[in-house]
């Protein structure tokens, strides 16, 4: 898995918007409308974890994040964009047109935790992926080891095309964890909620 710290600031816009998978992409009109949301990171993003690590893993699908409370999603919206070129920096070094792209956070639950971040996967319909890159987003990605308290984020990318509004399975160092299959239906609920906010305003 590749690390990228710097500002590719020649990456074309159109190489940098395709870090947003290409089916997203297509499907823009079927977008649930910004602003409308009133989910909370911690009711959406996947948690695993070991005796020494709490593990946070979010999808930046527009699909999902634009359901998040208002400034939630201007945060995570905003980070998309400054992170673009890094993210397709990496995408394009990894042999991508496109990428998934998920926020992944390891936070210090003990003194020197230490963390592997190849250890970190996922599986869809019967079909492991492993990160194609990685952009740290934090100093301390770069030692794999945490504090108490500490935390290191960076943001994955692997290959286009994973189903993020099916079940998906995210896997640390071999241990599971299934809970975005009931966080679908937090979103589809939330979703309808958002619909329907558009729909009565004037």
């Amino acid at each position: 898995m590749r690390a990228f710290w710097g500002w590719s600031a020649s990456v074309p816009l159109a190489l940098a918007l395709s870090a947003v998978p290409a089916p997203l992409a297509a499907q823009g009109a079927d977008l649930p409308p910004p602003g409308l949301g009133t989910l909370r990171q911690d009711q959406v993003a996947v948690r695993l974890g070991t005796a020494s690590l709490a593990i946070r893993v979010l999808p930046l699908d527009e699909r999902v994040i634009r359901l998040l409370a208002p400034d939630t999603y201007s945060s995570l919206a905003e980070l998309k964009r400054s992170r673009a070129a890094e993210i397709a920096a990496a995408a394009r070094q990894a042999g991508l047109d496109s990428a998934t792209v998920f926020v992944v956070t390891f936070f210090g639950m003990a003194p020197n935790a230490r963390f592997d971040p190849d250890q970190l996967y996922l599986s869809s319909q019967n079909a492991f992926f492993r990160p194609m890159g990685v952009v740290p987003m934090t100093p301390q990605w770069g030692e794999t080891q945490l504090g108490q308290r500490q935390q290191a984020v960076a943001i994955y990318l692997f290959q286009p095309g994973i189903p993020i509004l099916q079940p998906f399975t995210v896997f640390y160092d071999g241990q599971p964890s299934t809970a975005w299959e009931s966080t679908l239906r937090v979103l589809d609920n939330e979703r309808a909620r958002v619909l329907a906010r558009a729909a009565s305003r004037p």
